[in-house]
């Protein structure tokens, strides 16, 4: 036999409000959002459509200018970079070298899946159309740095011209 609950004003209220906390038609238009999306993603994998919006490739934009790097991260935010002869390039502290210290963590994550220490150098480059990106030969990550904003781009320019 079902218990019917007689609330008092207040929880009414409370039961009340919860119910309008996220309108039934905002549930509906997600999911048909979500719908509409895997739909679309579907269609563009099942026809083979080609990836838009990405960096141009280094056939189209070559490389002008490269530096080979190893890059030692710490978790309070303060990295070093070395170039691969074992001159220091840059010591930052934990208020300027987050961005690359977070970059060595990538690399441990990167390169730990296939075994590598993240110390192993990685190569900095500068492209023709002006763009900055690392590119590791010992696994596929590439990052193209202007995506993560231009101060954190102007750090590793800084690197590759010092």
């Amino acid at each position: 036999m079902a218990e019917t609950r007689n609330y008092s004003r207040a929880e009414q209220k409370l039961v009340e409000r919860d119910k309008e906390m996220v309108p039934t038609i905002l549930v509906r238009a997600m999911f048909l959002m979500c719908l509409c999306v895997l739909i679309i993603v579907g269609y563009a994998r099942l026809t083979d459509r080609p990836l838009s919006a990405t960096p141009p490739s280094e056939d189209v934009t070559p490389i002008v200018h490269e530096r080979t790097i190893r890059i030692f991260g710490e978790m309070d935010g303060s990295a070093r970079v070395i170039d691969v002869d074992g001159t220091l390039i840059a010591d930052l502290a934990s208020d300027e070298g987050g961005f690359v210290a977070g970059i060595y963590r990538v690399l441990e994550r990167e390169r730990g899946a296939v075994g590598l220490d993240a110390s192993e150098p990685i190569r900095l480059v500068r492209f023709s159309d002006g763009r900055i990106g690392l590119r590791d030969d010992h696994t596929d990550f590439r990052a193209e740095l202007f995506g993560f904003g231009a101060d954190n781009e102007a750090v590793f320019a800084r690197l590759l011209e010092e």
